[in-house]
């Protein structure tokens, strides 16, 4: 009996780590360590208040990881002519042809930035994040972050200034050597679709909640998730109560950990 249930209690705890990204593909260089071990942080991003009263300014910002575009939530985007910051996978631009040209036709609204090259979490040491193993060395990150800022270069978009890193969690000194590569770390400070597993009505709450300055993530890469229409209809909630949408690029920003200093 004990035996079945530890077997079902490790299926369980495998389900919920793919679940709560999709896996990477990469093997760890060295034996993983225990996750307790090693201090991440998941940095906190906010941009510059307008201080207007109705009109709050807020970053949209989504990951596109793997998988394919959600057109729900790309299509209210150009409908509603509403700014984003979408963060690239080398692996998402291979299968996103389509999706990537209507970015590029509309540099007006959107601002595409590095989000690495095979989705692997930005952690110098060996361990496991939501269940994906981490890049595990200093050279590892480095080619996390410089492949896919080669992939995006090689697609015909703007060399990338922004990183974001897999499940947007890093080890404080794996920060210091993306930024000595020249880039600022976006971290956020809503989290609208939990990953994109949020149900849709949490989600349209959760991202129309975005209040003055804040820096809202949620992901644009599972349109069979219920999270994408929260998301969609959320845009439209903000837009209506006179919120002005910026990117990254336009306005000036605070991070922490030192993600942007």
């Amino acid at each position: 009996m004990n035996r079945i249930l530890l077997t079902s209690a490790f299926l369980l705890a495998a389900i919920s780590a793919a679940s709560a990204d999709e896996l990477s593909l990469a093997l760890p260089a060295a034996p993983l360590s225990k996750a307790s071990a090693i201090k991440l942080v998941e940095p906190h991003l906010h941009i510059a208040r307008s201080n207007i009263a109705g009109h709050a300014r807020i970053a949209l910002t989504f990951d596109a990881c793997m998988g394919q575009a959600d057109e729900r939530i790309v299509s209210t985007l150009v409908r509603e002519r509403i700014p984003a910051t979408i963060f690239v996978t080398a692996r998402w631009l291979k299968r996103n042809p389509q999706a990537l040209a209507v970015f590029l036709q509309n540099p007006d609204l959107f601002e595409l930035e590095n989000h690495g090259e095979n989705h692997i979490p930005a952690v110098d040491t060996p361990t496991l994040v939501y269940g994906i193993a981490s890049a595990g060395s200093p050279q590892a990150v480095k080619q996390e972050v410089e492949g896919g800022a080669a992939a995006m270069v090689a697609a015909g978009i703007p060399a990338p200034h922004w990183f974001r890193g897999s499940t947007a969690k890093y080890d404080l000194s794996a920060i210091g050597e993306i930024r000595t590569m020249g880039y600022r770390i976006a971290g956020y400070s809503v989290n609208g679709d939990g990953g994109s597993l949020l149900g849709a009505a949490i989600t349209e709450k959760r991202i129309a909640s975005a209040k003055d300055g804040d820096v809202v993530i949620s992901h644009i890469n599972q349109p069979t998730h219920a999270a994408g229409e929260g998301v969609a209809k959320a845009l439209v909630d903000l837009k209506m109560k006179g919120t002005a949408f910026v990117r990254l690029g336009d306005v000036e920003d605070t991070g922490d950990d030192k993600t942007t200093e």
